[in-house]
């Protein structure tokens, strides 16, 4: 079975405060062509589901068509953290963690088509916990990973710094704990700082 973890892009998907919003137009019609539609969009990179590159964060960092695309693909663990106002090391605790190299926070923070207000902490300190554990991926169903007042970006950089990547604005309200098989490629943009992606969930056998 195929669980489709992306939010929705339309006129109505939320966005950061001062960001580019999604829209979508048809270029030429149909009946102006007499052959096809032809449409196009505008939106900001971190609109709805999408990876941060370290580019976003870093000026000299890794743009997106340089990540390495097997990161995004590949057994993903989702982890239910829905009670956790701070998510810490203690959350993984008895959590057997072999053979996991991506990791999907289920916050139940973002399930509604508003921007939130507040969000749950995320301790800078996963980051060399997730390096020790072997974990390369790190994907939430937030709009980042850090506070959305932050300007200093602690977990977005630790998490650089061993090596994890990130994926956010999951949308993971009808997925149960587990492992699946996730696919989250983004797109194969020149010099992008970020981009989005439809991402999906396979059970497994």
């Amino acid at each position: 079975m195929i669980i489709d973890i992306s939010r929705l892009l339309n006129s109505h998907t939320p966005t950061w405060p001062g960001d580019t919003p999604f829209s979508y137009e048809l270029t030429w019609s149909q009946e102006e062509t007499g052959s096809v539609n032809v449409g196009q969009f505008t939106t900001s990179c971190h609109t709805a589901t999408h990876v941060d590159a370290p580019f976003h964060f870093k000026s000299d960092g890794m743009t997106i068509e340089k990540l390495p695309l097997e990161v995004f693909v590949g057994n993903a663990l989702v982890i239910d953290v829905s009670t956790k106002g701070q998510i810490t090391t203690d959350d993984f605790k008895g959590l057997n963690l072999s053979n996991i190299r991506r990791v999907l926070l289920k916050t139940e923070t973002w399930t509604g088509n508003e921007f939130p207000t507040q969000i749950p902490v995320i301790d800078p300190e996963l980051g060399s916990f997730f390096l020790k554990n072997g974990i390369e991926l790190l994907g939430v169903d937030l709009p980042s990973v850090d506070p959305l007042d932050s300007k200093t970006l602690d977990t977005h950089h630790a998490l650089l710094k061993n090596g994890v990547h990130i994926l956010e604005g999951l949308r993971l309200s009808d997925v149960d704990p587990g492992i699946y098989r996730l696919t989250a490629l983004p797109l194969n943009i020149e010099g992008a700082d970020g981009s989005p992606v439809r991402a999906i969930l396979e059970t497994l056998d």
